[in-house]
């Protein structure tokens, strides 16, 4: 039996339907999972145990059986170190059947098989009493149902159905709660991944629609690693708020809540961003705390443990409004079952909670919080104006080839005397329209063209080299294209470093043991799944948010000369090698406008001499994974080599370690 999947194909530029093997979705699931991430996080793991152990004691001491219920319960860990505290039985949850089955096979590998059942289920499933799931109701209950935003992984439905249908009344609950602080700032970095600011382009002003300005934008949360943005990137206006706490041990609803938390604002500025994060009390006392706290919140930042299933939110005002030191504000959240939002209060006893953000301009809808950071980049902007207007003349005829791009825009204020754009989405035309002087920008091509271009940026890249998707269009359309046309960018070249991750390897690394019990069935499992594919391929991922040290200088390992047409055969990169500690190679492209102007979607600034890295925040650059952390000191080199197929428009890499 088949299945359909998504795959980016940089041919057309589309998310085409593949055939793939039944296995193929679960395979890239797990593969993709980042399962190892949470073994590895130690932090979690040994409060958890902590709490676990102090529930436990407390039952025992009231005289009763413990009877747990673990809901999510994954690799079977939480559940196992409840029967090793001292826990009579286990109901062990989990509704995703490879890892129910992995977690089989580790709790019979660890001998708890008599102490531990695995139900295959969502817990809303679970049935109760004499032929149900469970004989009876737990009296502990254990979950890990978080995401970054707390509960957007369905946390609450979840507790609400098992406080009255799966646990005993008074049960105690591992964590026992759970604390959502949140913090008003003014950030110019952070506010600029949420609205479209004007530009300067030849002396006029290019500003977005009115529509755009007052749009409150998208709801869902932006989920980063804040500890990766500094603290002089924003002001604060106001102190670290408690917002709302979750008692897990009692009845929790799942129905629309806020609150607000008064304060006095401590400076003045634009309040623009809520950041937020939250805590895990894992016993009633709180002396167990689990923080989700970027580690610029430390004494000593080094000391934050780092972890990638939670991370910290980044939730937009929806519109930006001036506030002034010693001002009474109140900051609300508001929670239905799976998602947050925030808005600013001036007067509590009048103003209803704010409305949930919904997108009524389109813009927030088709460009991505990475995409408008760079529509607002200004050095990016002026990158692309200057190679504008070194190649427009007042005769060009432009046909810009990108998906939301402002180009077009760009292109007719220099002076061009047609501009014609290629573009998937109407908010082009939203976009665009309002901002352009008569003839406006349009939107089919009836003259030969004497510049063809392109940032160029795809709403269906995924990987750097799918916006090879370019290449294939201007292909295309080389019989609209006048002999002595110009293409801009006139070529890119892909380039890669090896690395050594600060962190990020922790989320492919076997884990082997975990907090003393032998979790291998599920390395197994995950090594399975990414032999199916995935551990052929590169992954995206945003490096600025990843620390990492360079181990080689940046390498151009292969060059597109956008003037040509796309090749019939294969380009091959000449082989290569490199030496140190390595978990993978970071690969991005790096896009010649002109001869003397180049624009990179990876590497932003030169490599330190101790390899530190500078990262665009604009795109997500791809990360092939060795199989395993891989030391040159015995001698050896990893060599590389790269095929593009212009076939597929993929490009497939080998690395191989060869013995001195």
């Amino acid at each position: 039996m088949k299945t359909f999947c998504g795959r980016a194909n940089p041919t057309t530029g589309a998310l085409d339907s593949v055939e793939e093997s039944e296995e193929y979705d679960y395979h890239q699931e797990i593969a993709r999972s980042c399962f190892a991430d949470m073994l590895h996080d130690h932090d979690r793991n040994k409060k958890y145990y902590r709490g676990i152990r102090a529930a436990v004691a407390r039952v025992k001491a009231r005289g009763e059986r413990v009877i747990i219920l673990d809901i999510g319960t994954g690799t079977g860990l939480l559940s196992m170190m409840a029967v090793t505290a001292g826990a009579d039985f286990c109901y062990a949850v989990e509704v995703f059947k490879p890892m129910a089955e992995a977690a089989q096979r580790i709790v019979e590998k660890n001998g708890f098989s008599e102490k531990i059942k695995i139900i295959n289920k969502h817990s809303t499933d679970v049935t109760v009493g004499p032929d149900g799931d469970m004989q009876m109701k737990a009296n502990v209950l254990i979950t890990e149902l978080f995401d970054t935003e707390l509960i957007g992984e369905g946390a609450l439905p979840s507790y609400e159905h098992a406080h009255h249908n799966l646990v005993q009344e008074a049960c105690e609950a591992v964590p026992h709660r759970a604390t959502v602080y949140a913090q008003l700032v003014e950030s110019e970095l952070l506010w600029s991944w949420a609205q479209l600011q004007p530009v300067e382009v030849e002396g006029a002003r290019l500003v977005p629609p009115p529509a755009m300005g007052l749009c409150a934008g998208a709801h869902s949360v932006c989920d980063i690693q804040l500890s990766q943005v500094s603290p002089r990137s924003f002001t604060p206006l106001g102190p670290l708020c408690t917002m709302f706490s979750v008692d897990f041990s009692k009845p929790v609803s799942s129905a629309f809540q806020s609150h607000t938390s008064q304060f006095v604002a401590r400076s003045g500025g634009r309040a623009q961003v809520v950041l937020s994060w939250w805590d895990l009390d894992m016993d009633p006392s709180g002396s167990v705390v689990c923080t989700m706290a970027p580690s610029w919140t430390y004494p000593q930042p080094k000391m934050a443990p780092w972890r990638d299933h939670w991370m910290q939110s980044v939730y937009f005002l929806p519109s930006e409004s001036r506030v002034t030191e010693g001002e009474e504000l109140g900051l609300t959240v508001c929670h239905d079952d799976y998602s947050l939002w925030y808005g600013l209060r001036r007067d509590s006893q009048t103003e209803a909670p704010p409305p949930r953000p919904c997108c009524t301009c389109q813009a927030h809808l088709v460009w991505t919080r990475p995409r408008f950071g760079e529509l607002n980049d200004g050095r990016r902007t002026e990158s692309y104006v200057s190679a504008l207007r070194s190649v427009l003349m007042g005769d060009s005829v432009c046909l810009g080839v990108s998906d939301g791009s402002l180009l077009p825009v760009f292109a007719r204020m220099i002076g061009a005397k047609k501009v014609y754009a290629l573009e998937n989405s109407r908010m082009c035309k939203q976009v665009i329209h309002p901002n352009v002087f008569s003839p406006p920008v349009e939107l089919s091509v009836l003259l030969q063209i004497s510049v063809l271009m392109g940032e160029p940026c795809f709403s269906s890249s995924l990987l750097p080299w799918h916006s090879l998707f370019f290449w294939y269009c201007r292909t295309a359309l080389a019989g609209l294209l006048r002999p002595n046309a110009t293409i801009l960018p006139r070529s890119a070249t892909l380039h890669m470093v090896a690395v050594e991750f600060q962190d990020l390897w922790r989320i492919r690394a076997p884990c082997g043991t975990c907090e003393g019990f032998n979790v291998s069935p599920m390395d197994e499992m995950v090594q399975k799944s990414l032999d199916f594919r995935e551990s052929r391929e590169a992954e995206p991922h945003p490096l600025w948010e990843y620390p990492c040290r360079a181990l080689t200088r940046s390498t151009g390992v292969m060059t597109f000369d956008f003037t040509q047409r796309v090749p019939q055969q294969p380009i091959s990169s000449q082989a290569g090698s490199f030496r140190g500690r390595c978990h993978g190679v970071a690969l991005w492209m790096e896009y010649h406008l002109t001869a003397d102007i180049t624009v990179s979607a990876g590497l932003i600034g030169p490599v330190s001499e101790q390899g530190e890295c500078e990262w665009s925040r604009h795109r997500k650059q791809g990360v092939y994974f060795l199989r395993s952390p891989w030391d040159s000191s015995d001698g050896a080199a990893v060599s590389y080599s790269f095929t593009f197929e212009p076939s597929t428009g993929d490009i497939k890499m080998d690395f191989s370690v060869e013995p001195q």
